[in-house]
């Protein structure tokens, strides 16, 4: 179990952020700061400490995506229903995420605005059904369904 939640972590967390720094890119900006940001979550300072907050940024990434994929793979080894329609439950799952996150998390913290930006709606849904959701829910069907057969 340990190796699946390892597994999508590295491959969801690795396609979000790369998805994060694009956009970064394309709005003009650093994916340096955006990282610090993403530490300032729960370092607030972090916006100020240039190469070291960036570096937190990504453990804070990371950390958080395992968690993401841990709870994933946690829920379908007890309802192994979602790894007969990994796409579907994917889906579900990155939808789950994306409210959790950008509807609960990200307002309490940063005192965000809602409902988000119909732009940052549309972007983070894709971010989270398609960069997260799907690729935790194959990880871990096809993990998980070896380990039955071995």
């Amino acid at each position: 179990m340990a190796r699946t939640i390892v597994l999508a972590t590295l491959i969801a967390g690795t396609l979000d952020i790369l998805y994060a720094a694009l956009l970064s890119l394309i709005a003009g900006r650093e994916p340096a700061g955006m990282l610090r940001f993403v530490a300032s979550g729960p370092f607030p300072g972090a916006t100020e400490w240039g190469a070291a907050g960036s570096i937190l940024g990504l453990i804070v990434h990371f950390t958080l995506m395992a968690i993401m994929a841990a709870a994933f793979v946690l829920a379908a080894r007890n309802w192994p229903a979602l790894l007969e329609k990994p796409i579907q439950s994917g889906i579900l799952y990155g939808f789950i995420t994306y409210v959790v996150m950008n509807w609960i998390v990200v307002p309490l913290r940063f005192d965000a605005p809602l409902p988000p930006a119909p732009r940052a709606m549309l972007s983070q849904l894709f971010a989270h059904i398609v960069l997260v959701g799907i690729p935790i829910a194959m990880i871990a069907a096809r993990q998980l369904r070896l380990r039955e057969y071995a």
